[in-house]
């Protein structure tokens, strides 16, 4: 019986650190960190790629080389994701006569991605992606392929910024000023 309940006990501190943790990591990230490093093809294939928007038009990612690009792995069901994206709508209208483009990549399913673009408003390209293409994302960095997953490439495609889990605008904008000099 005593053995019993000690494993009890040691599962539930278990569970309890493992949900600590996660409510931790889904916390606002306030400070950027160093990108990992990550080969470039990795950033090649990200640039290489054609995805349809919510309309169903195709766009290549290439047409944004060049600029400032903030590339957000999201999904509708997401509310870290949804809660983000005010903040990047207003991030994108300030900066982008700076160079600036931000792009959301829905790993999620066409439809739910088209009734969430007439349901909110979005300043940026909602591009809609396959689980295949998410791939790309751990490319990036993404171990867990968890989402919501920002990367921010400066004008000459470097990665310079990737954060897993909600970015606090304060800090992208702080990135950002830096990037636009």
């Amino acid at each position: 019986m005593k053995r019993a309940l000690l494993g009890l006990s040691a599962a539930l501190f278990a569970a309890s650190m493992a949900l600590a943790w996660v409510i931790w990591r889904s916390g606002t990230v306030r400070e950027l960190a160093p990108p990992p490093e990550v080969p470039p093809a990795a950033v090649s294939a990200l640039f290489a790629a054609t995805l349809p928007d919510a309309g169903g038009t195709p766009q290549r990612l290439a047409q944004w080389r060049g600029r400032i690009l903030v590339v957000n792995y999201w999904a509708t069901w997401c509310t870290p994701c949804r809660d983000e994206m005010p903040e990047f709508s207003r991030l994108q209208t300030r900066y982008a006569a700076r160079g600036v483009q931000f792009v959301g990549i829905a790993i999620d399913d066409a439809a739910k991605v088209r009734e969430f673009a007439h349901a909110h408003s979005v300043a940026y390209p909602l591009l809609v992606a396959d689980q295949a293409f998410a791939e790309t994302a751990r490319a990036l960095g993404n171990g867990p392929l968890a989402v919501p997953y920002t990367v921010v490439f400066d004008g000459a495609g470097t990665l310079r910024a990737a954060v897993l889990g909600r970015v606090h605008a304060d800090a992208l904008a702080q990135l950002l000023d830096r990037l636009v000099l």
